[in-house]
């Protein structure tokens, strides 16, 4: 039985990985579908899964946007080979539980549907931790974005990031994270709620340069935030 009770209006970071640390995206379309479920199954009411370019909005047919019932506010995710980061705020009561349920499930039956397997495909129950002030939410959020650079600088956590110039482009193209749509880019736009952050900042710009100002101290303020701790 899980423990925490989620508060609405409250943030939380939310992971988890892979049973074993195995990769559970294997390629492209493992992200889009990804994807498609954290727009998708944030809703109340139960819906079905549309081809991959309604992840950047859903709409009716005259091409207006449908009102939704949102279980959760997405700030911020990042999708990893082996794992994934999510930034969220509980709309109303019992909508992390269910939102993650609904993921969770969803994704593992593409999974193993998609791969003939049978069986678990994440560690356990989702990780959750509260954030309880301005200052690890902000911080937090550049830690999820800056997860990417794992992928060049592997110990960029202990040692900082050597080539900002490479890794300010990389991050700015990696599409698996909503970094992009925080830098001003069309990604996929409908999946987060920016304002909180943007507003924090005072434009996009500044919290760009907050991100790539990331510091090896830095890592001691999230530590205790992360799958570290």
């Amino acid at each position: 039985m899980r423990k925490t009770v989620f508060a609405d209006n409250h943030f939380y970071h939310i992971y988890n990985r892979g049973v074993e640390k195995r990769n559970i995206f294997l390629d492209e379309s493992d992200y889009f579908r990804f994807i498609r479920i954290l727009f998708e199954f944030n809703d109340v009411n139960s819906v079905f899964l549309r081809d991959r370019d309604r992840c950047r909005g859903r709409t009716s047919a005259n091409g207006e946007k449908q009102k939704r019932d949102r279980l959760v506010e997405i700030i911020c995710f990042c999708l990893m080979p082996n794992h994934f980061h999510l930034l969220l705020n509980q709309k109303r009561e019992g909508g992390i539980v269910k939102f993650m349920q609904k993921l969770g499930t969803g994704y593992t039956m593409y999974f193993n549907t998609k791969n003939k397997r049978d069986g678990v495909l994440f560690q356990g129950a989702f990780k959750s931790i509260p954030i309880e002030s301005d200052e690890y939410l902000i911080y937090l959020s550049s830690y999820i974005h800056l997860n990417p650079v794992e992928l060049k600088e592997p110990r960029w956590k202990e040692e900082g990031i050597k080539n900002w110039k490479a890794i300010g482009q990389f991050l700015g193209q990696y599409r698996w994270s909503s970094y992009p749509d925080y830098l001003g880019k069309k990604n996929f736009p409908y999946i987060t709620n920016r304002n909180f952050l943007i507003e924090y900042f005072g434009d996009k710009e500044k919290y760009k340069q907050f991100v790539n100002s990331w510091l090896i101290k830095d890592w001691e303020k999230v530590k205790s935030l992360t799958f570290e701790s």
